[in-house]
């Protein structure tokens, strides 16, 4: 490698480990031992990445002894290749976490597989007669949730049928466990049910949007639910009262959001920025004032964010491909990525040391940060 071509090295060439996949990466977990991450795949399949780097890059760097400068040189050994699963379904797989090292998958003809870090599929004893639409896995509480569509079943580790919930009349198009695990969150037509898991299963609340939730994101003290909505703009709710709020000005679809507990924000994909608010200020029943500027304004949109798990910081993916990471309330951000594909999945790992992004053009990459990298 030339001089040249070593000073054009961008953050992602030296710090990211990237794979060419075959579809485009629709969703993507973190193991719950933080061992692997798994690729949810447009044609089917799961790809897994262990987290384990033979060249971390704390073994890369070096500060010179004269002017203490900090370079980080370049990986010398091939990077070692993903795992990819068979093809499970049409479409990219419905995933979950389960074990440590395992988790759960949807697959066409109504099963519930597990799938480990190593790749390997068994069956588990959950099977639906239709379609897999939702799927969900509370670890602490050994329970699964599953729907059609149209009706939802709760399966213990063994799984054993718990309860079937009351059928709905509106199509489920999400399921969500709280962090506790003692609730879950029903996304039908325009409004989330929410029911309690202590002792017999019992609805406790229903909330209404104005357009039909999408997804559901708890934050990590299950006082909160966030929403991206199915027409564009997310809602947000307080469990407490019950009390919700919509933000529907967005010149794109919101397709993700997160939260950030060290910031106590809520963080949102769709802008031409991220798009923050305080929780200081919630966005309720049109709060305008929560509002939080964070990066910087550009011309391509957010299509996906991820909330740092230890620190202020939110990651943020583009249509162009590029990836920044930047301090909430803050203008200034860390350009880690310049350009790809068009950014349709990030996640952090439990630890906040590792960024899995994927792509449109099926690139899945792991960016590993140096522990000196956020000081």
């Amino acid at each position: 490698m030339n001089q040249q071509n070593i000073r054009n090295l961008t953050l992602f060439d030296l710090l990211a480990r990237s794979w060419a996949l075959a579809s485009s990466v629709e969703a993507l977990h973190f193991s719950t031992d933080s061992s692997a991450a798994a690729f949810a795949c447009a044609n089917g399949t799961i790809a897994l990445a262990s987290l384990f780097d033979p060249e971390p890059p704390e073994s890369r760097v070096r500060v010179s002894a004269d002017l203490g400068q900090t370079t980080i040189r370049p990986r010398e050994k091939p990077t070692a290749p993903v795992i990819v699963t068979e093809r499970l379904c049409d479409g990219a797989p419905l995933m979950a976490v389960s074990g440590k090292s395992e988790f759960l998958a949807g697959a066409s003809d109504g099963r519930i597989v597990r799938v480990t870090v190593t790749g390997e599929i068994s069956n588990t004893q959950i099977r639906l007669d239709g379609s897999i639409m939702a799927l969900d896995h509370a670890r602490g509480q050994g329970l699964t949730a599953v729907s059609d569509g149209a009706e939802v079943l709760l399966a213990n580790a063994e799984g054993g049928i718990v309860r079937s919930l009351a059928r709905h009349g509106g199509d489920v198009a999400a399921l969500g466990f709280s962090p506790s695990g003692r609730q879950l969150a029903v996304c039908r037509g325009d409004e989330i049910s929410i029911w309690t898991l202590v002792g017999e299963p019992a609805l406790a609340r229903t909330i209404r949007f104005p357009q039909p939730p999408a997804a559901v994101r708890w934050s990590a003290d299950s006082e909160w639910i966030a929403c991206p909505l199915a027409s564009g703009g997310f809602g947000v709710a307080r469990l407490a009262d019950g009390k919700a709020g919509a933000v529907s000005d967005f010149p794109a679809k919101v397709r993700t959001v997160s939260w950030s507990e060290r910031a106590d924000a809520l963080v949102a994909s769709g802008a031409f920025r991220i798009a923050a608010w305080s929780m200081k200020l919630p966005p309720l029943e049109g709060e305008p004032g929560g509002a939080i500027v964070t990066g910087r304004p550009g011309l391509v949109v957010v299509e996906a964010v991820a909330g740092h798990p230890t620190r202020p910081l939110a990651a943020a993916g583009f249509a162009n491909g590029q990836i920044v990471v930047a301090q909430i309330g803050e203008r200034d951000e860390l350009l880690i990525k310049p350009s790809g594909g068009a950014v349709t999945a990030l996640a952090w790992s439990a630890d906040g040391r590792h960024l899995a992004a994927g792509t449109a053009d099926g690139g899945a990459s792991l960016i590993t940060f140096p522990a000196q990298m956020f000081k």
